[in-house]
């Protein structure tokens, strides 16, 4: 038995860890402290900036008339990607419940380890056929596409060659390389001609734009691109996830659209628009960059393999569109020149090319927002766009037509923005 004697030098050392142990939950909390202060501040400013995002919470499939929790009506839909109308397609949606019973839900795998079905296969030979390229990869996102091509492809003796507003995922791409990273003005072509000069000695030079411009419904000029290209000796990638499935004759994207279909060097899309709306990216190409990128894209290699109900989605939408899109295509075009008409006619300002993508045009960041709100009261979901993701100053709401609104559909929501338009005197 220990002596009272013995016990002190016990109970310092016991004395002296709790003080420790405290002190630590000490700093611990002044940095959390520390954190909570510099995020509600940061939170704060958002929301004084009239640029806080809520999030409507959607109780039905995506589809033109949906329900919004706390609304008790249907209301019109006019700002989803869902631009073939094919997010809850019969045939569509019958493809996916039949791929679980075949497939299961998911991998728990990336590709290259146990994670590759003949679905995921059968897949990325649609694309290549659909885009009449060698060979495609599969991404969980265009997001990952993007990210996981550039640290891949390009090296410090490399050059890229990128438009000012390009997709934040372009750009997020670009960054985890090695290049010299050059960022050419909006469509510019002599700018980028000038860039190219001073890039001659690089080994590899890459021009990279959207094929259509996401905020601004703007068409990229390939035509243009590609002939600097070539006199340059670079390559070309675009980001197709606005164009492809529905845009130009046969929804082949850009490249169709200006008819140099094939100039293209590297496509990189995603399955999540019009192509089903589920989720997916993909990069088309040649045959040795594709693998390339399954034996170093680091997205491909630690990622999940896309889970069979997603898949099966795709390929069953490539089937549709190598079967008959036109008349999907025809629709939409149709519906696109019927807003934009009536718009410009009431006295806004729709920005783009004559693409789905309708950016109304408003400036105030906050009365964007007010105005996206006063349109859901009256029965058309739309969602105004501030800074960050458009330049301050440049607010819009960006109205999205699908092949699935109808003429109907299209009056109400015009009707919607004319009211609103004046009670907010934007126009008389």
């Amino acid at each position: 038995m220990l002596r009272p004697s013995s016990w002190a030098p016990q109970l310092r050392r016991q004395r002296a860890a709790l003080q420790l142990l405290q002190l630590q939950r000490c700093r611990m909390s002044q940095a959390q402290s520390q954190l909570k202060a510099i995020l509600d501040e940061t939170l704060e400013d958002i929301k004084s900036a009239g640029t806080w995002k809520e999030e409507r919470v959607i109780v039905t499939p995506q589809k033109v008339a949906v329900k919004v929790q706390n609304h008790k009506s249907p209301i019109l839909n006019f700002c989803a990607n869902n631009y073939l109308g094919l997010a809850n397609n019969p045939e569509v949606v019958e493809a996916a419940k039949a791929s679980l019973d075949k497939y299961g839900a998911g991998l728990s795998s990336v590709r290259f380890i146990c994670g590759t079905q003949d679905i995921h296969k059968e897949l990325e030979g649609k694309i290549a056929k659909f885009h009449n390229r060698e060979d495609a990869i599969l991404y969980i996102s265009c997001f990952d596409a993007n990210a996981g091509i550039f640290e891949v492809l390009l090296g410090p003796e490399d050059a890229v060659l990128s438009d000012e507003l390009n997709h934040a995922s372009l750009i997020d791409g670009i960054r985890l390389c090695k290049a010299k990273k050059n960022r050419y003005k909006h469509r510019d072509m002599e700018d980028l001609e000038r860039q190219l000069k001073d890039c001659s000695s690089s080994r590899i030079k890459l021009i990279v734009t959207d094929g259509v411009f996401s905020m601004d419904g703007t068409v990229a000029p390939l035509p243009q691109i590609v002939e600097l290209a070539e006199r340059y000796g670079a390559l070309t990638l675009i980001d197709e996830c606005h164009a492809t499935g529905f845009f130009g004759g046969t929804g082949r994207g850009t490249e169709e659209y200006h008819d140099i279909s094939g100039k293209i060097d590297i496509i990189n899309s995603t399955l999540g628009k019009a192509l089903g709306g589920a989720a997916g990216g993909y990069t088309t190409g040649k045959t040795e960059l594709i693998q390339l990128l399954r034996q170093r894209s680091r997205p491909y290699l630690f990622s999940n393999s896309p889970p069979p109900a997603i898949t099966a989605t795709a390929s069953k939408v490539f089937d549709l569109l190598l079967r008959s899109p036109h008349q999907l295509i025809s629709r939409l075009k149709t519906g696109t020149e019927k807003f934009r008409t009536m718009m410009k006619a009431a006295g806004f300002t729709i920005s783009g090319d004559n693409h789905p993508i309708c950016p109304v045009m408003i400036g105030d960041a906050a009365l964007a927002a007010k105005f996206a709100e006063k349109m859901l009261g009256r029965g058309v979901y739309v969602v105004g766009f501030s800074y960050p993701v458009v330049p301050k100053g440049k607010a819009r709401i960006r109205v999205q037509i699908s092949a699935a609104h109808t003429e109907e559909d299209i009056d109400y929501c015009v009707d919607a923005f004319v009211t609103v338009g004046r009670e907010l005197k934007m126009i008389q």
